[in-house]
C-alpha cells in the first residue's frame, strides 16, 4: 500500500535518488530559524535585558558605594581630628599620671577605636576590591582593624578607671558608663567568637553559616551602642565641665564656643555611624558569597529551565522531521 507523502516534499518523491540527508534536515533548519526568530529569541532577548539591567545598576552601585566609602573615610578622620584639638586646646592636653588630663584620653580612645577604626573595619568586605577568591588575608585584615579598635577601646577604660580612681570617684554610675562598658564588653565577645568562628581551620563550614547572619546583626548593634555612649559622653562631659563657675567658662546654656564645637563633634560622629550603617545594609553591595544564596534561587533557574525546554524542543523537532523525511514502509504480509 502506497503512502501519501506531503505536498512539500514531492520533489524528493520525483527524483529517482532517494532524499540526501541535506535536503531533509532543510526543513529543520528553516524550522530552527523560525523557532529562534519567534518565542526563543524572545526569551534569550529578555534574559540579555535582564542581564544588561542588572550590569547597569551594579557599576552605578559600585560608583556610589565608593563616593560613601570616601565620605565615610573623609568624616572619620574628621572626628579623631576634632576629638583631639578638642581635648588639647579646651582641656588642657594629655598626660598619664592620673589627673584630668589623664581623663582626656578616654574620648580621644574611645571616639578613635570604638567608632572610626571599628567603623572601618565593618566596611572592609564591602569594598570591591576584597572580592577576589582569596578571602583570607582580608578576613586577616579584618581581625588586625578589628583588634586595634578593642585595644583602643581598653586603654579609653583604663584611662577613665584610673582617674576616677585617682579622685575617689565612683566608677560606673551613670547611663553613659553602663553603654560604654556594655558595649565594650559585647565588642570583646564579638571579636572572639569572630576569630574561633571565621579563622581557626578547624571551625566547621555549618558553624560558619550559624554564625554569619548573627556576626553581622551584631556588628551593626555594637556600631549603634557606640554612637549612643560617645553622645552621651560629649554630652555629660559638657555639663560637668561647663558650669558658669569660679574657673571662668560659661555655662552650657549660654553656648559657648567649647560646647558648639564639641556639639559639632557628636553631629560627625552621627554622621559617620550613618554612612557606616548605610553601607552595611545595602545588599547591592554585600560580598558575593553572600548574595550566592539568593541569585541561586532567583535568577540561576529559570534561566537553566529556558535553556533544557529549548533543547527538548529542538529535539522533537530532529524526531518529528525525520520521520518526515523517511516514512517507514509498509511490508507485505
Amino acid at each position: 500500500m502506497q503512502q501519501e507523502v506531503p505536498s512539500s516534499f514531492s520533489s524528493f518523491s520525483s527524483s529517482s535518488s532517494p532524499p540526501s540527508p541535506q535536503h531533509c534536515l532543510l526543513p529543520l533548519t528553516h524550522l530552527d530559524t523560525a523557532a529562534q526568530c519567534g518565542s526563543e529569541t524572545s526569551a534569550e532577548v529578555e534574559e540579555n535585558h535582564e542581564v544588561r539591567l542588572e550590569i547597569i545598576p551594579t557599576m552605578r552601585s559600585i560608583v556610589v558605594f565608593y563616593m560613601c566609602y570616601l565620605l565615610c573615610l573623609g568624616l572619620g578622620v574628621a572626628c579623631v581630628a576634632c576629638v583631639c584639638v578638642w581635648n588639647s586646646q579646651w582641656r588642657g592636653g594629655f598626660a598619664w599620671d592620673g589627673s584630668a588630663l589623664q581623663f582626656n584620653w578616654h574620648p580621644v580612645l574611645m571616639v578613635t577605636g570604638l567608632v572610626v577604626v571599628y567603623g572601618m573595619g565593618a566596611v572592609l568586605y564591602r569594598i570591591p576590591l576584597t572580592w577576589g577568591e582569596n578571602k583570607l588575608p582580608w578576613k586577616i585584615l579584618h581581625a588586625v582593624l578589628m583588634l586595634a579598635a578593642l585595644i583602643l577601646s581598653i586603654l579609653g577604660l583604663c584611662a577613665v578607671f584610673d582617674f576616677h580612681n585617682a579622685k575617689s570617684i565612683p566608677n560606673l554610675y551613670s547611663l553613659h558608663s553602663w553603654i560604654g562598658i556594655a558595649t565594650a564588653a559585647l565588642f570583646a565577645t564579638q571579636w572572639v567568637v569572630g576569630v574561633a568562628g571565621f579563622l581557626l581551620p578547624c571551625s566547621p563550614v555549618s558553624l560558619r553559616k550559624l554564625l554569619k547572619p548573627a556576626h553581622v546583626w551584631m556588628g551593626g548593634i555594637i556600631m549603634l551602642l557606640s554612637i549612643a555612649a560617645c553622645i552621651s559622653g560629649i554630652n555629660e562631659k559638657l555639663f560637668f565641665s561647663l558650669k558658669g563657675n569660679t574657673n571662668g567658662s560659661l555655662p552650657y546654656s549660654s553656648s559657648p564656643p567649647e560646647a558648639l564645637y564639641a556639639n559639632s563633634l557628636g553631629v560627625l560622629i552621627v554622621a559617620f555611624g550613618l554612612i557606616v550603617l548605610k553601607i552595611l545594609s545595602n545588599q547591592q553591595w554585600q560580598h558575593p558569597d553572600s548574595r550566592q544564596q539568593s541569585t541561586v534561587y532567583t535568577v540561576r533557574p529559570s534561566v537553566h529551565l529556558k535553556r533544557c525546554i529549548k533543547k527538548r524542543c529542538n529535539l522533537i523537532q530532529h524526531f518529528v522531521l525525520i520521520l518526515i523525511c523517511f516514512p517507514p514502509t509498509a511490508t507485505a504480509s
